[in-house]
């Protein structure tokens, strides 16, 4: 009644266009694994970029501790790097001409359909003060 497929085509158009907008940076699939101290420390960053496991040998802690400091912060840096570089989100190109003409059609539509609806609101009581 009163074109509401046409107008519901146009909001799926629209949303379809939208949906091409760029994503959301964080989204990693799988965990990120990394290792430092010639793998003596290996650390585990997980999908949500949590920080899931951290293990070391025995030969890791005993190089001491401004060593194993340096080596965990190597370790986790590069995790951080990996998941930046895994995370970036190329910005899809949206051609915001086209979303505004799709937008525009949807508000002319609109207008239509409310034009249409008052008509007939309007022809039916029309009847009914008709009918007194």
């Amino acid at each position: 009644m009163f074109g509401e497929d046409l107008v519901g085509q146009q909001l799926a158009e629209v949303r379809d266009l939208l949906a091409k907008a760029p994503g959301t940076p964080g989204e990693q699939a799988e965990p990120i694994l990394t290792e430092a101290a010639d793998g003596r420390i290996k650390i585990t960053l997980g999908t949500d970029g949590r920080f899931e496991r951290i293990k070391m040998t025995l030969s890791a802690l005993k190089d001491g501790p401004d060593a194993l400091v340096e080596q965990l912060k190597l370790g986790l840096n590069d995790a951080l790097d990996q998941r930046a570089a895994a995370t970036a989100v190329a910005a899809p190109e949206l051609d915001m001409e086209t979303v505004n003409e799709k937008v525009a059609e949807l508000q002319d539509a609109s207008l239509r359909q409310f034009q249409v609806m008052t008509a007939s609101i309007r022809e039916v009581m029309a009847k009914l003060d008709a009918r007194r």
